[in-house]
């Protein structure tokens, strides 16, 4: 997952000092930085600065969600067929891999990723890693139809809960979900919204306020499922963290 921010010196030092991020910046350019967070010596996020093009575009800072392809000319090719978007045609980001942006029939962005030095995350099943990622959409069976079309996930009730909460499940693996389209604010546009693993949800989000951080939801407790908070760093992008109910 990658971070779009409008001030990448703020927001490294503030998810440094929230997720205990250590930080590599790879040069792009005359003053520009890529930016690698790595936990525990494994990479766990990037960041860079939003281009001026995309703030004219009224592009905010935001969380992009990375989907792992074998063949991205061909998912791109296939998310366009399927009633996508394709924002940034595939192009080559170096010797890491391939990626292309597209947004999904109902208004989510996402981008598609084809590894070749660069796999993506490696951190993962620790506190502070990411650990989950939820669709919010107006068109919850445009959006299911989509996604399980061009990545061959199933999305699935579960029996427990009566809400209509959707998950996702990519093989054997339960990997996000799609909240309920009420629950997506009127003034909010479609979006993936991304989870980071904590120990303690409540110690985090004071953490985050502490850090500049606004909280927009919780943290509130799931029955059987955990605790989480909905957050915006001090630059505005939006993101969660969730204590599992599980120990």
């Amino acid at each position: 997952m990658e971070l779009g921010t409008t001030d990448q010196d703020a927001a490294k030092k503030f998810y440094m000092d929230l997720f205990g991020w250590t930080v590599f910046d790879a040069p792009m350019g005359p003053g520009e930085f890529y930016s690698m967070f790595k936990l525990d010596g494994k990479d766990s996020a990037a960041a860079y600065t939003l281009r001026p093009e995309q703030r004219s575009m009224g592009v905010p800072p935001h969380w992009m969600l990375y989907i792992a392809t074998d063949d991205v000319d061909a998912s791109a090719n296939r998310a366009g067929a399927l009633g996508g978007t394709v924002l940034m045609p595939p192009f080559d980001v170096m010797e890491a891999g391939r990626m292309a942006v597209v947004k999904d029939p109902t208004g989510a962005v996402f981008s598609l990723w084809q590894a070749k030095q660069n796999s993506g995350v490696a951190a993962k099943g620790v506190d502070n890693a990411f650990c989950w990622a939820d669709l919010n959409t107006r068109d919850v069976p445009r959006a299911t139809e989509f996604y399980s079309q061009l990545c061959g996930w199933k999305f699935e009730k579960s029996e427990h809960d009566s809400s209509g909460y959707l998950h996702i499940k990519n093989g054997e693996e339960f990997i996000g979900g799609v909240p309920p389209s009420e629950h997506l604010p009127p003034q909010a546009p479609p979006h993936w919204l991304l989870y980071f693993q904590t120990s303690d949800c409540d110690a985090t989000v004071e953490k985050a306020k502490r850090g500049g951080a606004k909280v927009w939801f919780g943290p509130m407790t799931m029955e059987n499922v955990g605790r989480f908070a909905i957050l915006s760093d001090p630059q505005g992008a939006a993101f969660s963290v969730f204590q599992s109910a599980r120990k």
